[in-house]
């Protein structure tokens, strides 16, 4: 079978992770290339006994890479500062690269996959927005799919040993992004994000909640719409759940939330509590906000290598 060739930026956790995720379970791109810039990471050394080819020459040394000429999707997993470059520097030497961003960056449309992958398949570049935003924007989005959503506020917490230095110099631009992302995909009028690194040990699994202040929804249809999007989620990303039922609060106009930059808000209070377990395909189970981001990305690649493949088919019957 015919399948597109990928490479991916970032030899660590994320980068890592998603290698071996697309090794063993995509069904139409193959991870042909992992650049890193440690010659001595795991990422790399894992990546050379799988059989992937590798470099320790970051973005410079994909280009220069035999293979490069045939690669058709590359997958960034470094920081949101440096994706801007490696953008830059492979689009010079291949306009319609498509590049999967796992940082923050935000250079082309936000995407969260049940919600609005579809509507990007020929974005050249797509945003994967945080780990925060791919566990809980599909609620936010379940919610406004039958109420107006006045307000979205999402928390989300991972474990300490899961956020490596690139999580963690992304942090400032997770909760401006993620945000940005609630109102954007979500379609929340206003969103905020909160992060927590958690430094308990033994380590624990992600943990997200989402709070919405909505109107114009009942609470049956609310928690339809948001049980439906939880087994949508858990079909790319397995260790997706409710840990509780969704909870309801009536705010009445005469004791409206003081929401800063909003003002007053009353409606209906929703509160929905997520937990994400990891795979382990590479770090241990506790580290399930790595998983939602490389199990959304590569569920996005897959698709955007399916449509190559089928626009190639008709251009060749």
């Amino acid at each position: 079978m015919n399948k597109i060739k990928a490479a991916i930026i970032g030899s660590g956790n994320i980068g890592t992770d998603l290698m071996i995720k697309a090794l063993r379970g995509a069904r139409n791109l193959e991870v042909v290339v992992l650049a890193g810039i440690d010659a001595n990471s795991d990422g790399l050394a894992r990546g050379r006994r799988l059989g992937v080819a590798t470099t320790d020459q970051g973005v410079e040394g994909l280009a220069r890479h035999p293979a490069f000429g045939d690669i058709d999707i590359v997958f960034d997993a470094t920081s949101a500062a440096a994706h801007v470059r490696n953008d830059a520097f492979l689009r010079e030497r291949k306009p319609a690269l498509r590049m999967v961003d796992l940082t923050p960056a935000a250079i082309g449309p936000y995407c969260v996959p049940v919600v609005n992958l579809e509507e990007h398949l020929d974005a050249l570049n797509l945003n994967m927005v945080t780990c925060g935003g791919q566990a809980t924007i599909p609620i936010v989005h379940a919610v406004s799919q039958v109420a107006t959503v006045h307000y979205a506020e999402i928390v989300a917490s991972v474990s300490s040993r899961s956020a490596g230095p690139g999580t963690r110099a992304n942090i400032d631009e997770f909760t401006e992004t993620t945000a940005r992302a609630i109102e954007v995909v979500g379609g929340a009028r206003r969103g905020k994000a909160i992060i927590i690194l958690n430094p308990a040990e033994p380590p624990l699994l992600m943990r997200d909640t989402v709070y919405t202040l909505s109107v114009g929804g009942d609470e049956a249809a609310i928690e339809d719409s948001v049980q439906a999007m939880v087994a949508a989620v858990e079909g790319y990303v397995p260790g997706y759940r409710l840990k509780q039922a969704v909870q309801f609060e009536h705010i009445p106009p005469g004791q409206a939330l003081q929401i800063p930059g909003v003002g007053g808000l009353a409606g209906l209070k929703t509160s929905v509590f997520l937990q994400v377990e990891g795979a382990a395909h590479y770090l241990p189970a506790y580290a399930g906000n790595l998983d939602i981001m490389t199990s959304a990305a590569l569920a996005s690649g897959d698709r955007i290598a399916a449509r190559l493949l089928a626009t190639r088919a008709m251009a060749n019957a």
